[in-house]
């Protein structure tokens, strides 16, 4: 038998195994979508009334003013012709070569056949024509109200972001690249990426970004060293190990959000701002939640501040002797920790010196791009989710904040896994992700509903554990950080939620980038700067206007706030005392309970 023929049996087999596996994956496929739970309709887009609304804002507009339709109309026609006529000429010299491109860079399409080949780059130019078509003529509707435009705006986009020919297997040409040089392999891998992803999740598509394989949580993650000294069902209170001889007096407690676990502040030695915190001599105590199910749908918020913060609040005093602590509460956790403190005041209860506030929002009067789930179509969705099923499943927030940046979270994931057939990166950031937490059904609905849309704490009237709570009754020193892109709490609304806070004493920091990477940026990195102003003025626009720049990191600038407010130095403290023996090594067992 010759080289030629042997190469040929070779190819034979493999397109035999290819083309069984193929056979056996197609069955695996049509199984899990047979057998997909159903989720109900109110929570997988705007609801009818929204669609109505929006459609007969179009047709009013299109009888009212038919002049402005067909002007948007003959401006699309217009350079859709003119692109077709250009492609033309372009091939008409009997050349492959595309026409003149004027379109915008867009990292989605960087495969240079999309600027050279005739075929992909009257694709993608044709489909940003259209996209721009569509964005403009649906912002100029009149008859709908700045919310709405807002709601209909970010719906479309969704809409456009995809139809947008990379997402497509016969119109992207890296994965027919991929196809060929690897003989069809990467298809097949792909359809395997595919049915893992939805055996994964009930028949539901949630594109898998991350190796998970690469990570444990307390193996190559969350290895800051320190133990475990109290527990109870809503928590367990992490002590970390000092690594400084001397240490501030005052202890430092922070409150991270329950929407995600706490090891974000502590992914590795390098950008752990739990690590940075020990380091600069602060005896530091560190909640992890627990990770609801069914049996927690009556806790509430009431239940997160009494058994979460006040319980840590008084075994971090009882532990170190100190009467009063500091405290950290980021996102949601920042949120309820002023609900604690207007409670705290109520109650003439004063074991706060001071708080520190991580993306949090108090004001939502302006709920910025997060909004527009926050109507009554999505909003009563989670109600009756919740009510049904005694907690709001942690796949629900992570596919919100997901379709926030769908290109980054969906889209391009997907086009790695399904067309190109690669394996998901081993990137710690994502992998945390990932790993996501529920929340308990009484506790969502209560920060939906009066919080989010009734605005009802910023307004002075929460009403919580017997009592009628105001933003106005935090009147501890605070430092605010906000994050300038933050696209989950928005900078403005967290800078509208302090002015109205009752302190005299109050910090604002700006940092660069979102909602993770402004808080985690470790000076070390010199990567993101920071804004600072001391003045408040009322508009937001006013102040970042007068505000100055600093280059790097804003932990070093917290640092010197923080500090004046912890006193003096003390010999380090052991991790727990007599009555409080460690009960587990960092970073505990509630953070290793999975998903569901």
């Amino acid at each position: 038998m010759t080289t030629s023929q042997k190469n040929q049996g070779h190819e034979l087999n493999e397109l035999n195994q290819n083309l069984a596996k193929i056979e056996e994956l197609s069955a695996r496929l049509t199984n899990i979508v047979a057998g997909k739970k159903t989720v109900r309709q109110s929570l997988q887009g705007p609801g009818q009334e929204f669609y109505a609304k929006a459609v007969a804002a179009c047709w009013n507009d299109m009888l009212a003013n038919p002049a402005k339709i067909i002007e948007q109309q003959v401006a699309f026609w217009g350079k859709s012709l003119q692109h077709a006529m250009e492609a033309q000429q372009a091939l008409s010299g009997g050349e492959l070569v595309a026409p003149e491109d004027h379109t915008p860079k867009d990292r989605r399409f960087s495969n240079p056949l999309w600027e050279t080949h005739p075929y992909y780059n009257y694709l993608k130019q044709q489909y940003l024509i259209t996209s721009e078509a569509m964005e403009k003529t649906l912002s100029d509707v009149d008859g709908l109200d700045e919310r709405d435009k807002q709601k209909l705006g970010f719906f479309t986009r969704q809409m456009i972001d995809m139809m947008s020919p990379t997402n497509y297997l016969a119109t992207n040409p890296d994965a027919m690249e991929r196809a060929i040089e690897t003989e069809g392999q990467s298809l097949v891998d792909g359809l395997e990426n595919l049915v893992r992803d939805l055996e994964s999740n009930d028949g539901e598509l949630v594109v898998k970004l991350v190796d998970e394989s690469a990570f444990e949580v307390g193996g190559n993650i969350a290895t800051t060293e320190g133990s475990v000294i109290y527990r109870n069902r809503m928590l367990e209170l992490i002590q970390y190990k000092p690594t400084t001889e001397k240490v501030h007096a005052r202890p430092l407690i922070i409150f991270p959000p329950w929407i995600n676990k706490f090891y974000i502040l502590d992914l590795k030695e390098q950008n752990s701002l739990i690590k940075w915190i020990v380091d600069q001599g602060y005896t530091l105590f560190v909640v992890s939640w627990v990770n609801p199910d069914a049996s927690y749908a009556e806790v509430g918020l009431g239940e997160y501040i009494e058994e979460g913060y006040l319980a840590a609040i008084n075994e971090v005093k009882a532990i170190t002797g100190q009467k009063k602590v500091n405290v950290v509460g980021y996102c949601i956790a920042g949120t309820t920790l002023s609900l604690a403190l207007s409670l705290m005041k109520k109650r003439g209860d004063t074991s706060v010196n001071s708080a520190t506030f991580f993306t949090t929002l108090t004001d939502f009067s302006d709920q910025g791009e997060v909004g527009v789930f926050l109507d009554d179509d999505f909003v009563s969705g989670i109600e009756e989710e919740v009510n049904e099923t005694g907690y709001l499943s942690s796949f629900f927030m992570s596919r919100t904040f997901s379709y926030m940046r769908s290109n980054d979270l969906v889209y391009g994931p997907a086009i790695n896994s399904y067309m190109l057939g690669k394996t998901p990166p081993a990137f710690d950031l994502l992998y945390w992700n990932g790993d996501g937490t529920n929340l308990p059904a009484k506790m969502t609905v209560e920060y939906l509903r009066g919080l989010c849309q009734g605005d009802q704490f910023a307004r002075g009237d929460f009403e919580l554990l017997n009592e009628h709570l105001s933003i106005a009754d935090v009147e501890v020193p605070i430092c605010a950080i906000a994050c300038e892109t933050d696209h989950i709490a928005a900078w403005k609304s967290s800078y509208n939620g302090m002015r109205k806070m009752g302190s005299k004493d109050r910090t604002f920091i700006l940092s660069e980038s979102g909602h993770i990477a402004g808080i985690v940026n470790p000076p070390s990195k010199k990567k993101y700067g920071h804004y600072t102003n001391e003045n408040w003025p009322e508009a937001s626009a006013d102040w970042l206007q007068g505000a100055d720049f600093h280059q790097g990191s804003w932990w070093g600038r917290w640092d010197k706030w923080l500090s004046g407010k912890s006193g003096k130095k003390v010999e380090a403290r052991e991790v727990g005392d007599s009555t409080h023996m460690p009960l587990a090594p960092a970073p505990g067992t509630y953070v290793l309970a999975k998903k569901s």
